[in-house]
């Protein structure tokens, strides 16, 4: 998760993340070149007192700067469109779960179970427990499990709302009426954070969404218990 001072993205646990994190810096040594090369020529530029009138004057010259931004353009859109494909792309999820957004809670339905489902509320912080984070804590965490296709169906109940979990690449939003999907891979352990994205209303900071993925066997144990306390 992020801790103070962060600059970068948060350590992936998805493969789309991953791929995020790598055109993120592909992008940006791209932005440093050409903004060192521009502060460099305006620096020449204001310091020299020289002139080369074949320089000011230069078809050659004006080719390479028009032809040059436009491969650098393509140099960033190519991989930009295959990971916008990758993250839209749904094939055969194990999982299959419905995320629903209220005023200020999340509520979570697992369709391929016949009686599984909780509410998701934020923990109050005198009710933290040591080592918890405030603000971040719900007191039903959203259990997955690991190296499996996961699709989630966002939408909400009352008022748009956003269902975003950074370290795996998801934002999806919730639009009341309509339903979305969206699909990722936990590619570890551990427990995800993420928070509503969406200008929602008064405590729409209040609404944490918590992430758990655990391997297949624990999460089989988990929803033996679910289903037995349903």
């Amino acid at each position: 998760m992020a801790h103070p001072s962060q600059l970068g993205f948060q350590d992936a646990a998805s493969p789309v993340m991953e791929e995020l994190l790598h055109f993120h810096d592909h992008a940006l040594m791209i932005v440093f070149l050409i903004s060192t090369l521009v502060l460099y020529i305006i620096i020449a530029m204001v310091s020299t007192k020289l002139t080369n009138k074949y320089i000011l004057d230069s078809q050659e010259i004006e080719i390479v700067w028009t032809v040059l931004p436009a491969v650098i353009l393509i140099l960033i859109a190519l991989p930009s469109l295959r990971i916008l494909y990758l993250m839209d792309e749904i094939n055969d999820p194990h999982l299959t779960i419905k995320a629903m957004g209220h005023q200020w809670y999340w509520s979570y339905e697992y369709t391929d179970y016949e009686n599984l489902g909780f509410d998701s509320y934020m923990i109050p912080t005198q009710d933290l427990n040591p080592g918890q984070f405030r603000l971040l804590e719900a007191d039903h965490r959203m259990v997955i499990p690991m190296e499996s296709p996961v699709r989630v169906l966002v939408s909400a109940e009352d008022v748009l709302h956003s269902w975003a979990v950074p370290s795996l690449g998801v934002k999806m939003d919730a639009v009341p009426g309509r339903l979305n999907q969206t699909a990722f891979i936990a590619s570890r352990p551990g427990v995800f954070y993420g928070q509503c994205s969406e200008i929602c209303g008064a405590n729409h900071s209040f609404m944490p969404i918590v992430v758990e993925s655990v391997p297949l066997e624990h999460f089989e144990n988990w929803s033996s218990l679910m289903l037995e306390d349903a």
